[in-house]
């Protein structure tokens, strides 16, 4: 399975720079507007709380963020795959994990880069910043040092101290291996396993297996030099020792001769198919060398059809990914006040992570991941997109720590803690990942009009290289390659397929085809060739009204007005013709859709009804149920205003329609979004928050769409261009390469 995403080093660098250098910022969880705010958040009010944990210091996680915050902390002598970089150079990857920490378990993380490989220095340094966090993650610190002061570090804190590339890896290598050995109808007691690579990895692997079984003398582990055997000199330290067997065995290609299970942590082609043939009926390849594994999936396959392989990479199938680890791990051991992540957590979190593969997969899981997904040969590990893994895994992980007594404030109430983590899940990240999914799927062909923008350019490239489909752009072949080498991407002129009007053989047909669209308009031959020809936005979208292109993006360079009028010329995009623009505003976890933001400058009670059904017809694309609020300054009936009157209307029109979705109105937006203002009025219809939100008229629209934009930091997609005959979605003229992007997805998804 080749891998269609590519990453220049020019697009890592921008985006660690734009709009602002890093990937986090630290924001107030507590108003801080008013001097009584800042009385109460520093001096005097923040004295109470001190002496409060003073007294008590189990309070510390009551007052404040102790009890969910990671430092991630590294000194860089050991980064990814590229060595001893030095803490400073480490820190990109460092912020990198406090934000998956964030993203995919809602734990806050910060990272700290130490500059000293001195153990002693690096120890003592995290030893006394303990008091400021609830866990420690340890990252890309060299072996053996990694070893001494994780073990220190175990012993002297009272927090969860884990090296995530050791456990991390060993974690997700032993769910993994459950399955794998229950495919193969095997017993880890029973089976012979090899392990390549006895670095910090390495050993976790091999130490949490024997935990959970795995005998000792059936373990078989080798490094750069063959078998660690008893009695062996050299290149040996206490940790590999540990491991060390009575054998004869010497190589690895010796110790794979009728091996159950390889796990390799180690370098690109250290197993050949040679020693695959060797192996044991059905065996087990966990091949997790990074970027290249030991031997891939198809060189395995070519000699061992019954092989059960996984690779540490995205683009096979059985990836084993860290992240499926640690974040759950932490949200667990955070979650009950935990001393440390022991053992029985990890096996916990393991067990977890198996029994879930064997579960039946929602469909929105394997939509993401591209293909059918159940469990099998080439489905023994979770992926990252399974929305379950927030409640499954740290449950496990608590509970396991609880049993075994490392838990200052146990969880009386498991159930309830289950829920309370789903509500954890950022919608707004499985909405997007779930339209760039349908979009690999789709492979739609995009036409981007504007190909003499820079930003369309880099939006096309990204388009086509994570493998969404054809990028299409509308431009000069000279002008598009001079401005993509500017970009930093010359490399992918030859990918791109630039469309000319000069030269294309469909001009004489979208002539024709325009003339006869709009002679009756004014217009004759001469203005349709001049539309035809020489305007791209126009060109374009007779590209896509001839079927030579599935999807149309533009608006990027002229506003969004004047690209409807030009696009109109070609195709229906008019009020009349049921156009309707809704924009999706995602801000702290939530997903409202604002309509109409784009077409109709003011709706009577038929059009805020027609508005509504598109606007529902959106939130369903989307992943959404929709709960619509018609929303005015009054809430049903008060105050009185005539210009309130259609909103009261709208919905009568609805009821008479007969539609499948909630819808109330008119009401004030703090009724509409807040529950508890809802109960106020009991005999209104929604059973939650509204998410799809009709207002008055498009000023109305745009002003809320840029003030949440401005105020609150929301992140804005659209306005999405629904009830057209073609997938057209036009951007705004400040659009950033993500956002062209993002509407590219929804053209590609025929969101609308």
């Amino acid at each position: 399975m080749a891998n269609n995403s590519k990453v220049t080093p020019e697009e890592a660098l921008a985006y660690h720079l734009d709009p602002k250098p890093g990937k986090y910022d630290i924001v107030a969880s507590k108003p801080m507007a008013t001097q009584r705010d800042l009385s109460l958040a520093y001096s005097p009010g923040v004295a109470v709380p001190c002496e409060a944990i003073a007294a008590d210091p189990a309070t510390a996680y009551d007052y404040t963020t102790k009890g969910n915050m990671v430092a991630v902390i590294s000194n860089g002598t050991a980064v990814l795959g590229l060595g001893n970089l030095g803490a400073l150079a480490s820190k990109p990857v460092m912020e990198g994990k406090a934000v998956l920490f964030k993203r995919f378990a809602d734990v806050n993380s910060i990272d700290l880069e130490l500059d000293t490989e001195d153990c002693d220095a690096f120890i003592n340094a995290v030893k006394l910043m303990g008091p400021s966090f609830g866990g420690i993650n340890l990252e890309d610190i060299k072996a053996p040092e990694c070893f001494i002061i994780e073990q220190r570090l175990k012993e002297i804190m009272d927090i969860p101290v884990f090296h995530d590339d050791q456990h991390g890896t060993a974690v997700i290598c032993a769910a993994g291996l459950l399955n794998a050995l229950q495919i193969s109808g095997k017993k880890i007691e029973d089976v012979k396993i090899v392990l390549n690579g006895a670095g910090a990895a390495g050993i976790a692997c091999i130490e949490l297996l024997k935990s959970m079984g795995a005998t000792h003398e059936n373990c078989v582990v080798c490094d750069t030099k063959g078998v660690i055997y008893q009695g062996r000199t050299e290149g040996m330290n206490q940790w590999k020792s540990a491991h060390a067997i009575q054998t004869d065995l010497r190589t690895l290609e010796e110790a794979m001769e009728g091996a159950d299970v390889f796990l390799g942590v180690s370098v690109k082609g250290a197993v050949t198919p040679e020693m695959v043939a060797a192996m044991a009926k059905d065996p087990v390849i966990f091949a997790m060398a990074n970027p290249d594994p030991e031997i891939t999936p198809e060189e395995a396959h070519a000699v061992r059809e019954d092989a059960i392989v996984a690779t540490g990479r995205s683009d096979y199938p059985n990836q084993v990914n860290n992240v499926l680890g640690f974040p759950y791990l932490f949200r667990g051991a955070l979650d009950i006040h935990a001393r440390a992540i022991n053992d029985e957590m990890k096996i916990a979190c393991a067990q977890a992570l198996a029994k879930l593969a064997r579960e039946d997969v929602p469909d929105e899981v394997a939509m993401a991941y591209g293909r059918k997904l159940s469990f099998g040969r080439d489905y023994i590990i979770p992926t990252p997109f399974d929305p379950r893994l927030i409640y499954m895994i740290p449950t496990a992980v608590a509970q396991a720590g609880m049993d075994t007594g490392v838990a200052r404030r146990p969880i009386i109430d498991m159930e309830g803690y289950a829920e309370g983590l789903k509500a954890r899940l950022d919608p707004t990240a499985n909405i997007l990942r779930g339209i760039h999914a349908r979009a690999k799927q789709a492979q739609a062909r995009m036409i981007f009009a504007e190909g003499d923008d820079p930003r369309v350019l880099r939006a096309a490239v990204a388009y086509q290289r994570q493998g969404l489909g054809k990028a299409l752009v509308v431009g000069r072949e000279a002008d598009v390659a001079e401005k993509l080498t500017a970009a930093g991407l010359g490399d992918a002129v030859s990918e791109l397929e630039v469309v000319n009007a000069a030269n294309t053989p469909y001009l004489r047909t979208y002539k024709a085809y325009l003339y006869k669209r709009l002679q009756r308009l004014g217009f004759d031959r001469g203005d349709a060739h001049k539309l035809a020809a020489r305007d791209r936005h126009v060109f374009a979208a007779l590209m896509l009204a001839h079927g030579h292109g599935d999807g149309l993006v533009s608006g990027a360079t002229r506003k969004s007005a004047q690209v409807m009028d030009l696009i109109n010329h070609v195709m229906d995009v008019s009020a009349d013709s049921g156009a309707v623009g809704v924009t999706a505003l995602l801000h702290n976890g939530r997903v409202v859709l604002v309509s109409d933001t784009l077409v109709h400058e003011w709706p009577d009670e038929d059009d805020l009804a027609n508005i509504a059904i598109a606007g529902a017809k959106v939130a369903r694309a989307l992943g959404l149920e929709p709960r619509v609020a018609f929303v005015s300054f009054s809430t049903f009936g008060y105050p009185v205003s005539e210009r309130a009157e259609k909103m009261h209307l709208a919905p009568e029109v609805l009821d008479r329609r007969g539609v499948d979705f909630e819808y109330e109105g008119e009401m004030t937006v703090d009724v509409a979004m807040n529950e508890v203002a809802q109960e106020s009025y009991p005999f209104q219809r929604l059973t939650g928050p509204a998410n799809v939100l009709v207002v008055p008229a498009r000023h109305s629209a745009s002003i809320s769409v840029k003030l949440m934009q401005e105020m609150a930091g929301a992140t804005v997609i659209g306005p999405i261009l629904t009830g057209v005959d073609k997938p057209v979605q036009i951007c705004s003229i400040g659009s950033t390469v993500n956002d062209i992007l993002n509407m590219a997805v929804l053209a590609a998804n025929k969101v609308g």
